[in-house]
């Protein structure tokens, strides 16, 4: 796969930190806010947590990079800008299929990912009526429309229903070279402001389970490719997940059900 051809990779990162350290002038008003922070001296950003009425915990995920290729209107390919958000049929919970005229479906294991969205500045409670544009990779490690340009599959939009909760159709991502497997996926205030082209609330990752990853590429043939590159890193060691706090990694890492079919990851946002 190869960067797109303006240089954005650098520009994600050049962003990516600093959004980072944006989230410094927000400790101080954690405390009035009804909410705390941890995190070891050093960390980029720290945690960011609550407590809601049920005493569970809820923790912010943190900023990571939309990485090279987001489709999202922040960077080009071929000297256009590439932009899924604002084209017919990207509203949809099954990614598998391409839209918008292309044919091309991704064929993998399936999986129903369902993502929850709490404000951790309101003691955990759901968020409704938010945008989610979830993307990534196939089981061969290639992303649509750049790795694979007769492809958008594996992209879509979704507004969250009254219990916080977007669900999406999906299959277990691949992986490649130098990352853990991972998924992709920004929040919005809302659909129209996801497709209007305002900045995201939050800009993510999720990681997925080491075991489960390992079992499936090794059992099927579709996810060969995957094999050696998971072999070579580590979810700690990995250069996107690695410089979080364990907390933070564990609020990233995506439930799998006794199955292996359903997945649930709770996402803190920190609402406008």
């Amino acid at each position: 796969m190869t960067q797109d051809d303006d240089g954005s990779f650098r520009q994600d990162h050049a962003r990516l930190w600093g959004r980072r350290a944006a989230l410094g002038a927000l400790v101080a008003g954690a405390a009035g806010a009804g909410w705390w922070f941890t995190g070891p001296p050093g960390q980029s950003e720290p945690n960011l947590a609550a407590t809601g009425a049920d005493g569970a915990a809820c923790l912010k995920l943190p900023e990571e990079t939309n990485g090279p290729y987001p489709a999202d209107g922040t960077n080009r390919l071929n000297g256009a800008t590439v932009n899924v958000l604002t084209e017919s049929g990207v509203m949809r919970r099954d990614l598998r299929p391409s839209f918008g005229g292309l044919t091309s479906v991704a064929d993998g294991a399936l999986l129903e990912l369902e993502i929850r969205l709490v404000d951790v500045k309101a003691a955990c409670a759901p968020l409704a009526g938010l945008a989610v544009y979830l993307w990534h990779c196939d089981a061969a490690g290639d992303y649509s429309i750049y790795g694979r340009a007769e492809a958008n599959y594996l992209r879509g939009l979704q507004e969250s229903d009254a219990s916080g909760v977007v669900r999406f159709t999906t299959i277990f991502p691949g992986t490649y070279q130098g990352r853990w497997p991972h998924i992709h996926f920004e929040v919005f205030a809302s659909a129209s402001a996801a497709v209007s082209g305002t900045a995201a609330l939050l800009t993510s990752q999720i990681a997925m389970p080491g075991a489960a990853a390992q079992a499936l590429y090794l059992a099927d043939a579709r996810y060969a490719g995957s094999i050696a590159p998971l072999a070579g890193v580590t979810f700690e060691g990995d250069w996107i997940f690695g410089d979080n706090t364990p907390e933070q990694r564990a609020a990233q890492l995506m439930r799998l059900s006794p199955g292996g079919v359903d997945g649930l990851v709770t996402v803190g946002v920190l609402r406008a």
